[in-house]
């Protein structure tokens, strides 16, 4: 999978996706430290152990370089939905990020991509580069990013 390119000075707004999924009552936000414990344990359970080791890198950050999709119940029960973590395996990448399979198609990946991208912003890097990208089409679609040629395997090269 290649790595893309973004220009986080033309991004578009993250807050209607939110306020959207506020409405059907999903939050998205940056996660917490005291949190980091069972953030990564989901990501290990959903999405493997290479993507928690990062996630558990995004935590050591100030602040967090992790946010969350999160729902509530009634009864006060907090689920988690997905996560996108940035400054994670190397400075300015963009990921992991991962969405529960039954939660995808509902906005909260764009949602998370576009928080971590507008948080990388905040932080004074004018471009992003979404590592390993999976599913290019979207990324290209929801924030114009292009394929950097011959970047695969890029700093992926020779993982154990």
């Amino acid at each position: 999978m290649p790595d893309m390119l973004v220009k986080l000075y033309e991004l578009p707004p993250a807050g209607p996706i939110i306020e959207a999924l506020a409405a059907q009552g999903i939050t998205i936000r940056r996660a917490i430290p005291p949190e980091k414990h069972k953030v990564v344990a989901w990501v290990q359970q959903e999405f493997g152990s290479r993507w928690a080791s990062e996630c558990d890198v995004a935590f050591a950050h100030h602040p967090v370089g992790c946010f969350v999709a999160v729902r509530e119940s009634a009864e006060g029960q907090k689920e988690i939905l997905g996560f996108g973590c940035h400054d994670a395996t190397c400075k300015n990448f963009f990921g992991p990020t991962g969405v529960k399979e039954s939660e995808r198609g509902k906005g909260i990946g764009k949602a998370l991509l576009l928080s971590c991208l507008h948080a990388m912003r905040e932080l004074g890097y004018a471009y992003a580069i979404i590592g390993g990208a999976g599913p290019t089409d979207f990324y290209a679609k929801v924030v114009s990013a292009t394929v950097i040629e011959g970047s695969v395997p890029g700093i992926y090269r020779g993982m154990i």
